[in-house]
């Protein structure tokens, strides 16, 4: 495993079991929540032992501080880069709890309150409830540094419901566009794109939380009703970025990443589109790689099962922290978040010079049994963890 920065004694999942309410904090607060292989670890435990326990009816989970949860910790992946597979184990007990989160068996509700953004926010999204404030922040930026949009995500974005809500389209490749760009959405935003179900005020969110606890109880409708006493109806900013959705469908629908911001570029010549100069400003800083990448794997997502959406992304997560074909993940975090330059040095160094074999390298299947085991059996529905791999068994 790489070595991650441990403080001795730091609960960074709590765990508290209040009659039939069950609530998970994410405890991190400095680090702004982000998700490291031991907070992997005790969320897989607690998800486990309550959804085999007959008296937990109701899972609240909710961030510490100012943030949900920022996502994966990126320095565990940048400092593990010289050893052979140190993040392997992290990474593959992620995509196993997606799966369980996704198809849990009890009433969730996600309190998101600040940044929820890539893997965080797969503790969000999949949620039969997710609730968002004025002071949410979502994003899927993975692209721009040299990954791909993960943790389901692929899944997700590419699933987005066509319509939404009374007076909101969201466009059709609105997926492609939230994935390739990293376009941040707010908590309004997040409500009318499906991403979230109930709009709070940030000062009502302790109160409603109080009010879930003495429900005391997972039945769904009654959860709705709790929540919809403190929940108001999303009016979308009229300069928000879904409602360009006719101009996102036009661009996005181009067959590669070139002709996408070409398209992009003719658009943001036009009379009020202004707000394009930005977006095309973040996609040519991104990695190439990335991008390409990530646009084959959400389109590969629309035809894609869940479980099939989430074995390619733990391959595309392996290959990549591998450096199959490009180190740029590596080069992108340490712009990012090492040295802090936000001067990235991508190789290969443009669209144009990367290969569609070398892409097609990265979505190669492993051999069955170094796939993501992720259970089809009910009855063997928490089965297949690493431990029982032959990434452990043939050490």
């Amino acid at each position: 495993m790489a070595q991650e920065v441990v403080i001795p004694n730091e609960e960074v999942v709590l765990g508290e079991e209040l009659d039939h309410v069950r609530l998970i904090t994410l405890n991190r607060p400095r680090l702004l929540n982000v998700i490291s292989s031991k907070v992997v670890s005790l969320l897989a435990d607690y998800l486990e032992k309550w959804e085999k326990d007959n008296k937990a009816e109701l899972i609240i989970i909710k961030g510490a501080g100012r943030a949900f949860s920022a996502g994966g910790d990126l320095k565990m992946f940048y400092d593990g880069r010289k050893s052979k597979d140190s993040c392997l184990e992290v990474v593959y007990r992620m995509y196993w709890l997606c799966y369980h989160i996704h198809t849990y068996k009890k009433t969730q509700v996600a309190l998101v309150h600040g940044i929820s953004m890539g893997g965080g926010a797969s503790l969000m999204v999949p949620m039969k409830f997710s609730v968002v404030t004025e002071k949410t922040v979502f994003s899927t930026p993975e692209a721009s540094i040299g990954f791909h949009t993960d943790c389901g995500f692929s899944y997700i974005h590419s699933h987005l419901p066509g319509h939404l809500g009374k007076h909101n389209h969201v466009g059709t490749f609105a997926g492609e566009y939230l994935a390739l760009t990293g376009a941040r959405l707010n908590g309004k935003e997040l409500v009318a794109a499906g991403l979230a179900t109930h709009f709070v005020p940030s000062e009502k969110l302790p109160e409603l939380e109080k009010r879930l606890i003495s429900l005391n109880s997972g039945d769904k409708n009654a959860v709705k009703s709790a929540i919809e006493e403190f929940s108001v109806e999303v009016q979308l900013d009229e300069d928000s970025v879904l409602n360009k959705k006719s101009i996102i469908d036009e661009c996005f629908s181009k067959d590669s990443v070139a002709e996408i911001i070409k398209s992009f570029e003719a658009e943001a010549s036009k009379e009020g589109n202004g707000w394009i100069g930005a977006v095309l400003k973040g996609l040519k800083r991104s990695s190439p790689t990335g991008l390409k990448i990530t646009l084959r794997s959400i389109r590969d997502g629309r035809k894609q099962t869940l479980p099939e959406s989430l074995k390619k992304e733990f391959r595309l997560t392996m290959n990549i922290l591998r450096a199959s074909i490009s180190e740029d993940v590596y080069e992108g975090i340490r712009a990012l978040t090492i040295d802090k330059d936000n001067a990235p040095k991508w190789d290969p160094s443009s669209l144009d010079k990367v290969e569609d074999e070398k892409i097609d390298l990265v979505f190669q299947p492993f051999k069955e049994d170094l796939e993501v085991q992720i259970p089809e059996k009910e009855e063997s529905r928490w089965h297949g963890k690493y431990e029982t791999t032959p990434y452990v068994t043939s050490k």
